[in-house]
């Protein structure tokens, strides 16, 4: 097994502002495919394929939920927050029955899947309108990759309005790496982090009250929708945690008090060998599958959020929901740990092992081509303020990049700005291959890299078995709302 040292950690993402964690929230729904049970921690509907089909109705709008007692107006999938689980195989058919009845028009982004870009599959470029309904319909390719996937809204412009509104869920696909008998072992738990911001009447605060900037930040930070929930660990077992930063812009760096992780896979592809990590940063729209161990004395154990400082827009940058460096009024704010889960130890088990091997990974051959991108912000006398790629804001009728399929390309990725971006590109899973020069030690599939302010990060990609267009954006969803986005075109 890999272990890296204390003060590493498998780079993901930032944290921000917000102490609190909302109380669990559900208000189920009656839909024509019946949702199986959940666990106590998992509360949200689970739908499995059967027969080689996915296939559900799945409604986006404005539900009344509980947070501890309050009512609070979220968006939803079919009423909760987190959304359905889906769970699907290589190969299986995906069938969504699809209807917005959000007062704006929506679509569906499946991040991470490797499925068509275009049609009703992965398409970003889709506007379903207020009270219109769509079938998502494609397929799973039979070599699709087990691992941790999620699907949330993708319409620019309202993308980090929708998701900080709730609308996000898991997209499980189950294969090889489930069926390993040390993880078939241990017990698995699903965590979906999402922070949250409501007025006095638990309504969603508007954009206008949140720096953007920035990256909106809510002020309660939830697990599976839930305050603080509680997961059980046996004394010598292995606890599977599959976790899913499904915030806005808030990055996430865990680390639970004793106890290390055994980091698996990386969104939502696994590893060759397990990698021994402290801490796990997870920036928004990453994912991570780790182990943890049983092995210290039965006793409560807190799943801890800590500090990261992220970067800052200085005097543009503050306001009520900042939070980051120097704010309108001046000072550098930092947050204290946040506790946002406990882990109890209940009975003794026999003692299970970590798994060994998993996977050979193999790296990409050298690439065909070399291209140059650079993340900043600047002025746009449109819109005011605007973050750029190779300085330009955002043009959804632009044909920014054009690759051929099955090619092979290195991205060097250039931070010019005062804040980290995560970088993400739809469809095709990539490979980092060096950190300002340096050559990334550990080799990996990845959909979402953080490019540090001030440093180069270069990726190698293969576009593979899809055409069309798509995009590559900052996943700080905001900043891809003001422009720090790209089209992506694949010919054949």
């Amino acid at each position: 097994m890999v272990k890296l040292n204390r003060r590493k950690f498998i780079v993901l993402g930032t944290v921000g502002a917000g102490v609190a964690v909302i109380s669990n929230w559900l208000s189920q729904e009656s839909i024509s495919s019946q949702p199986l049970s959940q666990s106590s921690l998992n509360l949200s509907s689970l739908y499995q394929s059967s027969n080689g089909l996915l296939e559900l109705d799945l409604e986006a709008k404005e539900s009344v939920v509980d947070l501890g007692g309050k009512q609070a107006y979220l968006l939803t999938y079919n009423g909760q927050v987190p959304a359905p689980r889906l769970e699907a195989k290589p190969g299986d058919k995906v069938r969504i029955h699809f209807t917005n009845n959000l007062a704006q028009p929506t679509n569906i982004h499946y991040h991470g899947l490797h499925i068509p870009i275009t049609g009703n599959a992965d398409n970003v470029f889709l506007n379903i309108e207020p009270r219109e309904k769509l079938t998502y319909e494609f397929q799973i390719p039979t070599n699709h990759p087990s691992g941790t996937f999620w699907y949330h809204p993708h319409l620019h412009g309202m993308t980090a309005e929708q998701l900080f509104g709730g609308l996000a869920g898991l997209f499980i696909i189950r294969g090889e790496i489930d069926e390993i008998p040390e993880i078939k072992a241990a017990k698995e738990e699903f965590l979906v982090l999402q922070d949250f911001s409501l007025d006095e009447e638990g309504r969603l605060l508007s954009s206008m009250h949140m720096s953007l900037m920035m990256g909106r930040e809510g002020e309660l930070i939830t697990v599976n929708g839930q305050i603080n929930p509680s997961l059980s660990i046996s004394a010598n077992g292995l606890l599977r945690l599959r976790i899913l930063n499904a915030s806005t812009s808030r990055f996430y760096r865990l680390m639970i008090k004793n106890h290390s992780f055994d980091q698996i896979a990386t969104d939502g592809n696994a590893l060759n060998e397990p990698i021994e990590v402290n801490e796990l940063l997870l920036t928004p729209g990453q994912r991570a599958d780790v182990l943890v161990k049983g092995n210290q004395e039965p006793s409560q154990y807190r799943l801890l959020n800590l500090p990261y400082d992220r970067g800052s827009m200085g005097m543009m940058g503050g306001g009520m929901m900042g939070g980051r460096g120097m704010g309108m009024m001046g000072g550098n704010h930092l947050d204290a740990p946040i506790t946002i889960a406990t882990i109890n130890y209940q009975s003794s088990v026999q003692s299970l092992p970590l798994p060994t091997k998993f996977t050979t990974i193999s790296a990409l051959p050298k690439p065909e081509i070399v291209r140059s991108f650079e993340l900043n912000h600047g002025m746009n006398p449109m819109v005011g303020m605007a973050f750029l790629i190779n300085g330009q804001p955002y043009n959804k009728n632009s044909m920014d990049t054009i690759v051929k399929l099955n090619t092979i390309e290195d991205w060097e990725i250039t931070n010019t700005d005062v804040m980290d971006h995560p970088f993400h590109i739809h469809g095709n899973a990539f490979q980092v291959i060096s950190r300002n020069g340096q050559p990334e030690s550990l080799l990996a599939w990845r959909d979402t890299v953080l490019v540090p302010r001030g440093e180069t990060v270069r990726i190698r990609t293969s576009f593979r078995d899809f055409v069309g267009k798509t995009v590559y954006h900052c996943h700080i969803f905001d900043h891809e709302d003001l422009g720090m986005m790209g089209n992506l075109v694949i010919e054949a």
